[in-house]
């Protein structure tokens, strides 16, 4: 599967607009760990960044958009899929404020 098929995979895990918006809280929250960090200057808590999102991300998908997030299904592909969706997770945030979604 290529990565734009991919994406609309992922897209299709994601039509509800409350799951989209618990995603977009979770990359602002994500941004301003990091940005945090940055100013503590504590640069061992930059290994959790990455984990910020996903209790946002899950409320979303567990609550309203009613399935399974799509990182889930990259646990046994020694993460290669949890990966790709972090990725997207991000292409969405932008795809979303250049109003595509």
């Amino acid at each position: 599967m290529s990565f734009n098929e991919y994406y609309k995979y992922y897209l299709s895990l994601h039509q509800n607009k409350w799951c989209r918006f618990m995603h977009v809280l979770g990359q602002f929250a994500t941004i301003a760990f990091i940005a945090y960090i940055i100013t503590q200057q504590i640069w061992i808590f930059l290994l959790l960044a990455p984990f910020v999102v996903y209790p946002f991300a899950w409320i979303g998908h567990l609550v309203f958009e009613k399935n399974r997030p799509a990182a889930w299904n990259g646990i046994h592909d020694y993460g290669w899929t949890t990966l790709k969706a972090k990725v997207c997770d991000w292409i969405m945030l932008k795809d979303i404020f250049l109003g595509k979604l």
